[in-house]
């Protein structure tokens, strides 16, 4: 098997076509074939077939093509490495940001891996946590915001912030709490409407209501963060997650945030990294801006309910921009 096949294989599934991907290639398209057909020959499975779209992935295509993407990846990072200063990092640096998270941590990290290192090709992926695990597990990824269930032991892990769960309804819901906290079994008698079990949060809420001998009988899984927010503006029931997700429609008075007073319901958000693929400079630097930005977002009060845990201190010009 060679790197060159792997790349031919990534780019002809990427484009959806023969003739596309031999022009990307520049090689003409009987050899693309060839190479292709070899490659199939040498793994025993068919990878592609012919459909109304175009080349696609067979199921042992898709499974060979998430394992070709890391290989592909990790090459191109040994590379960066080896080429790379540590004063001026350079390179691509793939970093995995679950849905409850990015609203407050996305766009200001963004922000300030383009103001601190502009020659880093920075890529910012929303996904489930479940994924994300896998992608970084896989080097797909180079670092991955996630949260700490107890189950991130494979992984070099820094913590960054502790987020407060509170009960979430909208404004005026027939669901609203009239008070200024709740308790847990008041939430319980409302139907609720839950990230899924793949998101990072949904495996901590169900732990803390076992623990009090309960359970939660009235509930609506909903994987999207989007649709979950529409089906709670629609008052089809109430939710238990940070306040971060809501920031817009609470500042707007369109949702209203109720603290659970029985119970301790929190997160703790890790950026984690792999240990057995080493992080080139690039990704070290952005590992730090990381850190640096959680607790400067957590400081300024921009990440709501979040309290910092982060270690590092604070660099002033790695600040994301106001």
């Amino acid at each position: 098997m060679e790197l060159r096949q792997l790349r031919y294989f990534v780019a002809i599934v990427d484009h959806g076509s023969l003739s596309r991907a031999a022009r990307v290639l520049h090689i003409v398209q009987p050899a693309l074939t060839q190479q292709i057909q070899q490659l199939e020959e040498e793994l025993g499975a068919s990878l592609l077939h012919r459909s109304a779209q175009g080349m696609q992935a067979t199921d042992a295509g898709k499974i060979f093509y998430e394992h070709a993407l890391a290989i592909l990846k990790q090459i191109a990072d040994a590379k960066s490495a080896v080429a790379q200063s540590t004063d001026k990092p350079t390179g691509t640096v793939a970093l995995g940001i679950p849905q409850s998270a990015s609203g407050a941590l996305a766009f200001p990290l963004l922000t300030a891996v383009r103001a601190a290192y502009p020659d880093i090709v920075f890529q910012l992926t929303e996904e489930l946590t479940g994924n994300l695990t896998e992608q970084l597990a896989s080097g797909r990824l180079n670092l991955a915001i996630l949260f700490d269930d107890g189950q991130l032991g494979k992984f070099h892990t820094k913590t960054l912030v502790e987020e407060q769960m509170m009960y979430i309804t909208r404004a005026n819901s027939q669901f609203a709490c009239k008070r200024k906290s709740i308790t847990l079994d008041k939430v319980l008698q409302s139907p609720l409407i839950l990230p899924s079990i793949q998101h990072g949060v949904r495996p901590r809420i169900e732990q803390v209501v076992r623990a009090q001998g309960k359970q939660i009988e009235n509930v609506i899984d909903i994987t999207s963060i989007a649709i979950l927010k529409s089906a709670i503006l629609a008052d089809m029931g109430a939710t238990i997650l940070p306040i971060s997700p809501f920031f817009a429609e609470i500042q707007r008075g369109e949702m209203c945030a109720t603290p659970i007073s029985d119970v301790t319901l929190s997160r703790t958000v890790s950026l984690c990294a792999s240990k057995n693929i080493p992080l080139t400079n690039a990704a070290m630097a952005v590992e730090r801006l990381v850190l640096d930005v959680s607790r400067d977002l957590c400081e300024s009060g921009r990440w709501l309910g979040a309290k910092s845990l982060a270690e590092m201190k604070p660099v002033k010009s790695c600040s994301p921009s106001n």
